[in-house]
């Protein structure tokens, strides 16, 4: 299209043909019916937005993270329908807490009722994320995981826009992690959305430190104290080498995480700079951008993306004849010929 022409059209000077029409739309992102309004109408946010940049707040999420966000309340909204007429019970952990309780008190409750323990070494830090997803999932929240707006690999989240985002519930509490990020680093924002849901609060969330938003601040703290208790690392920190990258060697390993969390754990006690924070961040992600070069499995992705215990309700849902095939292919993002194939995979 010549911008010549598409400039007449924004003028009204000419109009596109019906076939241009939905091919702008489409272009767009937007809802072909807009097109015929005399003002485009205006949509309130789905979720708090909680982000900020420099101390201020973020700009209007872009159309890929608004229609992330849709998928994950659609899912949320028939998973909670699903539990209501199973006569399930609100999960009594959500919203136990405020932004005012010791963030140490907020991990213990998580670590007791996820039923894991404070690391200790015994595992390396990206088995230990899959350990506490499943554990998420096994107490009742949904646990959502891409880097893709739904199933278009052409349109990649932005991590320098958002980690990723909390929906509050009492039935079905939602935590979604943008995939796009570094795995080291989605270590520190899952445990960030779960503090979210302990605290009863729903937004999207870039976790990033020094924001001054109360429950950011709460969430960042708790997600540190659950990973790394601040006495302990504290202790560990001062009594570590002096090199600086053997020391974090050590306390990543001792805490069974990840080099970012130590650093990012040694910057929220204040013990490194901003700077020293950034670089170790930038290079976990440029390293994970660099190794990234391949597609993955559609069923791991597709599992991950929908969470294993949405994933289980909607196969069984449609494998007993109360929910058509079309259905649920739709409320997982895949075609339903390829459903039974993702039941075999997700039960292995």
């Amino acid at each position: 299209m010549k911008p010549e022409q598409f400039r007449r059209w924004e003028e009204g000077e000419a109009q596109p043909t019906f076939r241009q029409a939905q091919s702008i739309a489409q272009a767009l992102r937007a809802p072909f019916g807009f097109l015929f309004l005399a003002e485009a109408p205006t949509e309130g946010p789905l979720l708090p937005d909680l982000r900020t940049v420099g101390g201020v707040p973020a700009a209007r999420p872009s159309v890929d993270l608004i229609e992330t966000v849709r998928y994950a309340v659609q899912r949320q909204a028939w998973f909670v329908e699903y539990l209501q007429e199973q006569g399930a019970e609100p999960l009594p952990f959500v919203g136990r807490f405020t932004v005012t309780t010791q963030p140490a008190e907020v991990a213990r409750d998580i670590r007791d009722v996820l039923g894991v323990d404070v690391e200790q070494g015994q595992r390396t830090w990206d088995v230990y994320g899959r350990e506490l997803i499943e554990a998420a999932e096994r107490v009742g929240i949904l646990v959502m995981r891409s880097g893709i707006v739904g199933n278009n690999s052409r349109r990649k989240l932005d991590v320098g826009e958002f980690r990723g985002f909390a929906i509050s519930h009492p039935l079905a509490p939602v935590v979604f992690i943008n995939a796009a990020d570094a795995p080291s680093a989605r270590l520190f924002t899952l445990l960030h959305e779960l503090a979210h849901i302990w605290l009863g609060s729903s937004g999207i969330s870039n976790a990033t430190p020094g924001s001054l938003r109360s429950e950011e601040i709460a969430c960042n703290a708790v997600a540190g104290e659950f990973l790394a208790p601040s006495a302990t690392f504290t202790q560990r920190w001062v009594a570590a080498s002096r090199d600086f990258p053997t020391r974090v060697s050590e306390l990543a390993r001792r805490f069974h995480v990840s080099r970012f969390v130590v650093i990012r754990r040694a910057l929220d006690l204040g013990l490194v700079d901003r700077d020293t924070y950034t670089s170790a961040y930038r290079a976990e992600l440029d390293a994970f951008r660099a190794e990234n070069g391949g597609g993955g499995s559609f069923y791991r992705s597709a599992g991950a993306k929908n969470g294993a215990r949405f994933s289980r309700a909607v196969i069984a849902e449609a494998f007993s004849g109360r929910l058509m095939l079309r259905e649920a292919g739709r409320l997982l993002g895949i075609q339903p010929s390829r459903i039974r194939g993702f039941a075999e995979q997700l039960g292995r």
